[in-house]
């Protein structure tokens, strides 16, 4: 990742997008976001199974088969029909992107691409015995290392689609603090797993992160919940910074997040509020000054602003493709006015 001085503030979204026509996904994503933003590969969960993020992920492992069971995804002896539909659905939206980005005049520098990290990859993949595979110290290692070894395919089949792009990560822990509160409910209900050690998860996203980056990955971020938010798990993995919402951060965790700021790391903002489909989306100004506020109480210099990436605070899923776009395009004008400020 280059210093955050030679660095603009720019925009991205999280991945899932509405819809099911991935062509018209990235003419819309590659259109809205030119340079200095970050154009995604799509997620489209409307096509159904195997494009969900467990499914899209879980095709992914290597030596580890997945297929559909009446409780959810499950690792099986040998790969089923639905295995091969998500990866059949991933090289398409793969191919696609390749489609529409040799195209264009001109290309993003960069492009991102988006998976679910191992901890929650394990707390929604399920055993044999129908018992989440997170309950399995061997499984959870296992998946973990699965994944680790099947990130350098990906990158390479991302990397032929746009050549020359730089290849940015966001790993999604969207149960993370589930896992490591021992909150996440077991098959029966009854009950709830044990809580996953704070090493044990470093660890884990560790092992993930140093494979996308021997994988060419240009930028590798950890995308989690705000609540209870593990920030200091996820910069001692080496991850190159945090993807979080920033509606209800603690001072101790703007705290942390200025502390990876000071020292490199970056910050990604989920400062859109797009918690409501319907809702009229809050105006860029209003935006910008909910990151500019804390980022001055905390004494960081507007300089460093530049090094921010904006984001909504949610997948656009649940938008209408145009209302998505809308999101982009105010996306872009937080961006900016993030812009101004760092350059005085």
């Amino acid at each position: 990742m280059p210093p955050l001085n030679d660095l603009r503030a720019s925009a991205t979204a999280l991945g899932p997008w509405p819809g099911g026509d991935p062509a018209e996904a990235a003419r819309i994503i590659r259109g809205e976001f030119g340079d200095p933003h970050v154009p995604f590969l799509p997620e489209l969960p409307d096509r159904g199974v195997g494009s969900d993020a467990v499914g899209r992920t879980g095709s992914l492992l290597v030596e580890m088969a997945i297929d559909v069971q009446p409780h959810g995804w499950r690792l099986v002896d040998r790969p089923g029909k639905d295995a091969q539909r998500a990866r059949s659905a991933l090289a398409t939206d793969i191919n696609v992107l390749a489609d529409v980005a040799g195209a264009e005049d001109v290309s993003a520098t960069e492009i991102k691409i988006q998976l679910l990290g191992p901890m929650s990859l394990a707390a929604g993949l399920y055993l044999h015995n129908g018992e989440r595979a997170l309950l399995d110290y061997g499984a959870r290692r296992d998946i973990a290392e699965s994944l680790a070894a099947g990130v350098a395919d990906h990158l390479k089949r991302v990397s032929a689609a746009v050549p020359g792009a730089g290849l940015v990560v966001q790993v999604d822990e969207p149960e993370i603090a589930a896992v490591m509160a021992g909150t996440i409910p077991t098959a029966s209900g009854y009950r709830t797993l044990r809580s996953i050690s704070g090493e044990e998860v470093t660890g884990a996203w560790r092992l993930v992160i140093d494979a996308l980056k021997a994988a060419g990955a240009v930028e590798t971020v950890v995308s989690v919940p705000e609540i209870e938010a593990p920030i200091d798990r996820i910069l001692a993995a080496g991850a190159d910074g945090v993807a979080v919402p920033l509606k209800a951060l603690t001072t101790r965790q703007w705290e942390q997040l200025a502390g990876a700021v000071e020292g490199g790391k970056r910050l990604w903002a989920g400062a859109l509020s797009t918690d409501n489909a319907h809702a009229r989306l809050a105006r860029a100004a209003d935006v910008v000054e909910s990151i500019w506020k804390p980022w001055r109480q905390l004494g960081l210099p507007a300089s460093d602003l530049a090094g921010i990436r904006v984001t909504p605070s949610t997948g656009l899923e649940y938008f209408t493709p145009s209302g998505a776009k809308d999101v982009l395009t105010r996306l872009t004008q937080v961006a900016d006015g993030l812009d101004q400020l760092a350059q005085g």
